[in-house]
């Protein structure tokens, strides 16, 4: 299982290191001793599945639960000096959940939460006082409430997060036409159709942005070494150039 999950977690580190750090496939295929084809493998299983589409193939069942944490004392006690079971790997041991552990010093494979966190810290932790644990619970639950169902939330269109919940298939936003007329001229800027699988081309790479905005003209800003990819004024996801030279193609074609 530990050896599964490191090759899972290197995995992890070359996508993040092509999209996150910009690096290009080539780099990133030296640097981790694989061929290009083979990060290439790892991008398009990210993109379908994410994390859990690195682990290795197995006949394990697709039902199986999975829980993938840092390796805090609290979460697990493997790498001890003397390995000992903690409360939390036991009670995963008891109810058949495979728990799944964060390669070292790589804070971004939990990114979302680490964020979570640090909003947690600003907005009710900080300057707070509690009497005892009770009223600190309480109060942690009514924030909680109203962090889900009250506050404006920038990934969701400045919308609380149960409404994308209540209504899965949430409205499409519209581009923002200033915007895009004011700062996306230029020879580095092009546009691109989204396919029906949820792709678009530039420069003969192929780039997922999803199924969902099957249709969509999205904006792609050509830097020397990446590819940024931007819906209206969210940015969708920047990745490495796979190719060289200009791009003859500028602009999607009139529909």
């Amino acid at each position: 299982m530990l050896r599964e999950l490191t090759k899972m977690e290197l995995r992890y580190q070359a996508v993040m290191a092509v999209q996150v750090d910009g690096l290009e496939v080539t780099v990133v295929a030296e640097k981790f001793g694989v061929s290009r084809q083979t990060v290439h493998a790892w991008l398009r299983r990210y993109e379908q599945g994410g994390l859990e589409a690195l682990a290795d193939r197995s006949h394990r069942p697709v039902s199986c639960p999975q829980v993938l944490t840092d390796n805090g004392r609290v979460f697990t006690g493997r790498f001890s000096a003397k390995p000992i079971e903690v409360l939390f790997d036991r009670i995963c041991r008891e109810n058949d959940i495979h728990h799944l552990l964060t390669a070292p010093r790589s804070p971004t494979t939990t990114g979302k939460i680490e964020r979570f966190h640090r909003t947690l810290r600003v907005e009710f932790l900080s300057g707070r006082v509690f009497d005892d644990l009770p009223t600190a619970q309480t109060q942690l639950d009514e924030w909680i409430q109203d962090y889900n169902t009250q506050r404006p939330h920038s990934a969701c269109d400045m919308e609380p997060p149960v409404r994308r919940f209540a209504n899965p298939r949430h409205r499409e936003r519209p581009a923002d036409i200033d915007a895009l007329a004011d700062a996306r001229v230029g020879d580095e800027w092009i546009t691109r159709h989204v396919a029906t699988n949820g792709v678009i081309t530039v420069a003969y790479q192929q780039i997922s942005v999803g199924k969902h905005r099957e249709g969509r003209t999205v904006d792609v800003r050509a830097r020397p070494t990446t590819l940024e990819v931007w819906d209206g004024n969210e940015l969708i996801k920047t990745v490495a150039r796979t190719t060289k030279g200009a791009i003859r193609k500028k602009r999607a074609a009139t529909r």
